[in-house]
């Protein structure tokens, strides 16, 4: 599967949750698919997503938290697991794009294309629901399922190795993390009784 068709297969269920996720290529895609106030793009910052996912997951528990990651992100920061593991919030689901590349910096093979298991190094690191998925159809049913188990939750979704021509968007960061932060204010307003 694509990945930019995943990310339209998953999308409608983005609108009510914290979204971070990595620069480049999904980031890109992401905003092709269409930008939302909600969705953080973390700039200069490989492989911690999912460590700043965890981080608004635990301070922020009412809201619904999804990190969507890609490979070489993860591998850069493998400890994120153990640390997810540890803490379990229920309100967290990372999913992590595997093209087996590093697409967005020259397509250089990551470990999982020599045959590294990114769910299985999940599960073994104690996070309670790791799975696997290959088609958009079991992604959209993993993400729902995600959502009413309320349990911490590792999605890997392998995708095509193809992405955007250009990684680049008119979306300027700081804008980003003004319009993010207001979201997220609003959200503890709603919230409030």
């Amino acid at each position: 599967m694509l990945r930019i068709d995943a990310l339209r297969a998953i999308y409608p269920q983005l609108e009510d949750t914290v979204v971070v996720t990595i620069m480049g290529a999904v980031a890109a895609e992401l905003q092709a698919v269409g930008h939302r106030p909600n969705f953080f793009y973390l700039e200069h910052a490989m492989g911690l997503a999912s460590s700043m996912g965890l981080g608004l997951a635990l301070a922020r528990p009412e809201l619904p938290v999804t990190v969507i990651d890609g490979d070489g992100s993860v591998l850069m920061n493998l400890g994120t697991f153990t640390t997810m593991a540890r803490y379990r919030p229920g309100n967290l689901l990372h999913l992590v794009f595997d093209n087996e590349s590093l697409l967005s910096v020259g397509g250089f093979p990551t470990a999982t294309s020599t045959g590294s298991d990114l769910a299985a190094i999940a599960a073994g690191a104690g996070v309670p629901r790791a799975l696997t998925v290959h088609t958009e159809d079991e992604l959209r049913t993993a993400v729902e399922e995600a959502r009413e188990a309320r349990q911490l939750t590792t999605i890997v979704a392998k995708v095509e190795e193809r992405g955007p021509k250009v990684f680049l968007t008119d979306l300027h960061m700081l804008e980003n993390r003004f319009e993010f932060q207001r979201w997220l204010r609003a959200a503890e307003t709603r919230s409030s009784p």
